[in-house]
């Protein structure tokens, strides 16, 4: 298995390659060279094995022998060991062919950690064989940073710098990067708004020579291997509601696209999938593509579901490699438009192909809010605010209901407390392995959106300083 750019002018990658590269040299994001398939027969016989099992079969082929099986299952295994669940993703049902599936069982209470914890290991195992180290740099607007930090945390061969947008995470998702005290880790508190964090993360990795002294890489999802594992819960959950001898749709919450790319990328391995129900909030920017086929960028509105709160949706250049029939030239004039100009449209013919497998659809704070106390009255369970704007869109925009709709619960409720204690009431509690999150001691290193101090700042920090000869310690 080999990758490509999605702007067709940087090199051919194996996969270890790409883990380590992230962002592809030509600013575009590397995807399989052509999708492996599993045929109707191979996935319904993947029934009923194990959720690690079953991620070894998914993932093997994209890794193409860039890593030993052998090596490759210990990883998995080692990786799921971690939550609090064998089942990693359990699913309840709701009624209506509703079905939800729980994706918060990780060590941070996000759907982010199913990869993660898969990733972390995989950037070991690597580094390990080839006698190297890197510096990572993400941007986060809540779940990845602390997900990547717990995956990374500790690691003789990583540093690892996360900006966030200050002010614009809940106190949870802050608290959960700030009060990690592991030499390696790094956070910086960045005085805009997600977007601002990606554009800066984005320039880093342009930046080839800083990249290159630095080694840089990505844990965000332009790091294909982060979908790569994400691909793995749609095949679980199809299975688990009688795929693949009928289709299932999901109703997925929506910010950066990389989670439900993770599905579509299923699909275009053979899982029988109707819809995909993409939910936003009151930044909308995807909800309207799907709506008009023109993406537009608007200003950046705080919600109470702040993981959504985007306006520039990365991996969304990997749906447009493919609506462009893999032409990389045409995705990078088009989104050189879209930087230029804010804006950029499909013809009539693409939309139509993106809308026969995607709908968006958004919800305001408040009917997200009337949503959490319905459904907790209902059935006396609490959601965190993205997981209802999923549910709530999906159900909205539902083609048919004979065929069953699996929401992604993408968040644990106690992650957002004030939002859910302001919709129904009720205070969702941290884990144990949490609830001495807010005595704990914070490191806040709270820098201007200024693209020299935060090169300056990781440089300074890092453990390794390299040169043109190479890495020294």
């Amino acid at each position: 298995m080999k990758y490509v750019s999605t702007r067709g002018e940087a090199p051919i990658l194996a996969f270890d390659d790409v883990l380590l590269t992230g962002l592809a040299r030509d600013g575009g994001l590397y995807m399989p060279e052509s999708w492996p398939q599993i045929s109707t027969d191979e996935i319904t016989r993947l029934a009923g094995l194990s959720y690690t099992d079953l991620a070894f079969r998914v993932i093997q082929p994209f890794v193409g022998g860039a890593i030993a099986d052998t090596d490759l299952k210990r990883i998995i295994d080692d990786a799921y060991r971690h939550f609090d669940t064998e089942e990693v993703a359990p699913l309840t049902e709701l009624g209506n062919g509703e079905w939800m599936m729980e994706l918060f069982h990780g060590p941070t209470l996000a759907f982010k950690d199913v990869a993660m914890q898969f990733l972390g290991p995989l950037f070991d195992h690597v580094l390990a064989a080839r006698g190297e180290r890197i510096c990572i740099a993400g941007a986060t607007s809540g779940d990845t940073g602390s997900a990547a930090i717990e995956a990374c945390r500790d690691r003789d061969n990583i540093d690892i710098f996360i900006l966030y947008p200050h002010g614009r995470v809940s106190d949870v998702q802050r608290r959960q990067m700030s009060t990690v005290t592991a030499p390696n880790v790094h956070t910086i508190a960045l005085q805009g708004t997600f977007d601002d964090c990606q554009d800066t993360v984005k320039a880093l990795f342009n930046d080839l020579a800083f990249r290159d002294r630095m080694n840089l890489s990505a844990v965000n999802s332009i790091n294909w291997a982060r979908i790569v594992a994400q691909i793995v819960y749609y095949f679980w959950a199809a299975l688990k509601v009688g795929g693949p001898a009928r289709p299932v749709s999901f109703a997925v919450p929506t910010g950066n696209f990389g989670n439900v790319f993770a599905g579509y990328a299923a699909h275009r391995m053979g899982l029988p999938v109707e819809q995909f129900i993409v939910g936003s909030n009151a930044n909308d920017i995807l909800a309207r593509f799907f709506e008009s086929g023109a993406m537009a960028i608007d200003t950046v509105v705080p919600t109470i579901s702040p993981s959504m709160d985007i306006q520039i949706s990365s991996n969304f250049e990997r749906l447009l490699f493919e609506l462009y029939d893999r032409d990389g030239a045409r995705v990078a004039r088009t989104l050189n438009t879209f930087r230029s100009d804010g804006q950029f449209a499909v013809d009539a013919g693409m939309l139509a192909r993106a809308r026969k497998i995607f709908d968006g659809g958004r919800y305001t704070d408040d009917q997200t809010r009337a949503l959490i106390a319905d459904h907790y009255a209902k059935t006396g369970e609490l959601l965190d605010p993205h997981t209802a704007v999923g549910l709530a869109v999906g159900r909205t925009h539902r083609r048919d209901t004979s065929t069953s709709m699996v929401t992604l619960a993408t968040a644990h409720p106690a992650k957002f407390p004030d939002a859910v204690r302001a919709a129904c009431g009720v205070n969702p509690d941290l884990p144990t392995h949490m609830a001495d999150l807010f005595d704990r001691d914070e490191r806040i290193n709270a820098l201007p959106n200024d693209l020299a101090i935060v090169r300056s700042f990781i440089e300074d920090r890092a453990q390794v300083i390299r040169s043109s000869g190479g890495a020294a310690a």
